[in-house]
């Protein structure tokens, strides 16, 4: 199955990724629910994740005060390094096998890895994004200690003013229309699709293997292949979604598709 995966990645024209959590829990991230997860720990931490975007929209001003006082996010994160399977993937990439990465993860591993074209579905927990024309920035860009000491809190967008937020999409909030719109398009143009550590059950993001999945070429033949590599099978699978899966750990099966592309090129 690596080989036939290998294979189809070489002949593809236009290969797309998606990667949810199970591409990073390798590189140490916990998940939120499990028995050591980070609400099961916290269970007001995920009480204040539900609410944050409700807090944002009626007191910006608050919303920056209470991310300012409380211990970040950031600090659990910086720590960690991108796994095999995403400097796979970021190799897939400057090969120009791979075109764009789409992930769900906020966690910013693609980035380190050396991903360029990647678009982050749910944000990035290490920038802030504008709340009406969604510019982005790192935070370095505005000395957040001061404009706090200032009174001068929220920061504004540099662009046009409007409050600035967290780059991570909350709980009730909309994806980026951006964002959203660059996804639908890259599922439109694949003719190969790689599904790494996610079922994509969560909407708006599970339309986007279903798209692809729904378009035929000339002939009425499915016109995209989608593989799997997952640790369990995943309604993708049991769906007709997917057209094969390999199961197990991310971080190991793509260094090995990797290899086999690297073989295929030097025949």
């Amino acid at each position: 199955m690596i080989q036939r995966a290998a294979r189809d990645l070489v002949r593809s024209r236009h290969a797309l990724a998606l990667t949810g959590a199970g591409i990073s829990t390798e590189s140490g991230i916990p998940d939120f629910r499990g028995p050591g997860g980070i609400w099961t720990k916290n269970p007001e931490a995920e009480k204040k994740a539900y609410q944050a975007y409700a807090r944002f929209q009626a007191d910006p001003k608050q919303y920056w005060e209470e991310r300012l006082s409380q211990p970040s996010l950031l600090g659990s994160l910086e720590s960690l390094k991108p796994n095999p399977g995403h400097l796979a993937l970021a190799e897939l990439e400057k090969m120009n096998i791979l075109k764009c990465t789409i992930t769900q993860n906020i966690d910013n591993l693609h980035r380190q890895a050396g991903s360029q074209n990647l678009l982050e579905y749910h944000g990035n927990a290490f920038r802030l994004r504008c709340s009406s024309c969604h510019s982005r920035y790192d935070p370095g860009e505005y000395d957040l200690k001061r404009l706090r000491q200032e009174g001068k809190l929220p920061p504004a967008c540099k662009e046009c003013g409007a409050p600035v937020k967290s780059d991570v999409v909350h709980f009730g909030e909309g994806i980026p229309a951006d964002v959203a719109e660059q996804s639908l398009e890259q599922a439109s143009l694949c003719d190969l699709m790689l599904i790494c550590g996610t079922s994509a059950v969560v909407y708006p993001f599970a339309l986007l293997p279903r798209v692809a999945r729904e378009r035929q070429d000339a002939r009425r033949h499915r016109a995209v292949t989608i593989i799997e590599v997952n640790a369990e099978p995943t309604p993708l699978t049991f769906e007709n979604i997917s057209d094969y899966l390999l199961q197990g750990k991310t971080g190991e099966i793509l260094p090995r598709i990797l290899e086999e592309v690297k073989k295929l090129r030097r025949e």
